[in-house]
């Protein structure tokens, strides 16, 4: 097969990685930058505001390649751009391990509580907030004090803040509004959890590899961006199944799928559309990057087993 990944730098780990996995497996592997195809596209600026007029008047080129399948990795601050290149692919009938719509469900974080909430999976308590005067009633509803603030776009920790009382609450909300951030998530706080959280990386139908991460000192939030540690986590058949549905439910192929346990259970955080291989990886030992080419070359068989019967 020929695979594109669809990144800005060939020189991230993860974008290294997905290449030198395809090419041991025998497939021809490319980068393809995601802003310079939606420029192609049309659908991005072609050029950045200090380029010069008489460089702006230069047709902008870039020949996108043919490929089979695609392997997204899109950085937040370009989810809309990259969607639309990927609905391009789509459209072309070429496979990828993360849909445009999936892309969309993960990244909105409004959205996946939503898509989440309806079908009954176990989450923190969640309320939205648009408006100053929403946030005793919302709190309230959170469980109390402290509750996590979170804006509904935004990835490894950023945009997320744990607040203990109500002159620090209405101060945070006031600065995200200003921002234009609204609506905003209040989430209940699992204190119980004491600063640990579990990644499962969910390739197609199996959870492939998982971790359990822990807070950096003084740091609520367990992200590894944000100084936290991790180790080996084996999930019991529970928690693979939770980390299986949700990333079903996001119509995604390959996911990231971060929980934390509460004495009620497990519950779910968040679902990544690309999450990142270095830190697993290098926890378990796993060659996550080859699972996700196999879950390609599995998907190209059964396109052609419906492409024969559909030609009988």
């Amino acid at each position: 097969m020929r695979i594109a990944v669809l990144s800005r730098s060939r020189t991230l780990y993860s974008t290294n990685r997905l290449l030198e996995a395809g090419r041991q497996r025998g497939h021809r592997m490319v980068v393809i930058d995601t802003m310079q195809a939606a420029r192609y596209l049309g659908i991005a600026p072609r050029f950045d505001g200090n380029r010069s007029s008489a460089a702006a008047g230069h047709r902008y080129r870039y020949a996108q390649p043919r490929v089979d399948a695609i392997i997204p990795r899109i950085g937040a601050s370009i989810t809309r751009y990259g969607v639309a290149v990927v609905q391009q692919y789509e459209a072309r009938n070429v496979l990828t391990t993360a849909p445009s719509r999936g892309i969309e469900n993960s990244r909105d974080k409004l959205q996946s509580v939503k898509l989440m909430q309806e079908a009954q999976l176990p989450l923190p308590r969640t309320v939205l907030v648009s408006r100053l005067d929403e946030l005793a009633s919302a709190v309230q509803a959170a469980g109390g004090y402290p509750v996590v603030i979170k804006i509904t776009k935004g990835t490894q920790g950023r945009g997320v803040i744990l607040v203990h009382n109500k002159a620090t609450a209405r101060a945070v909300l006031a600065i995200f509004f200003r921002h234009g951030h609204r609506p905003i998530l209040l989430q209940e706080f699992i204190s119980e959890a004491n600063g640990r959280d579990a990644r499962l990386l969910v390739v197609g139908d199996r959870c492939v590899a998982a971790m359990e991460r822990s807070a950096a000192r003084g740091e609520f939030r367990a992200n590894l961006h944000r100084g936290g540690t991790s180790a080996p986590f084996v999930p019991d058949r529970g928690v693979e199944r939770l980390a299986l549905d949700a990333t079903a439910l996001h119509q995604l192929g390959v996911a990231g799928v971060d929980l934390i346990y509460s004495q009620r259970g497990p519950l779910l955080l968040e679902v990544n559309s690309s999450p990142g291989l270095e830190g697993i990886e290098r926890t378990t030992r796993v060659d996550v990057a080859a699972e996700i080419v196999r879950f390609l070359e599995k998907a190209r068989r059964e396109k052609g087993k419906r492409q024969r019967i559909h030609s009988k």
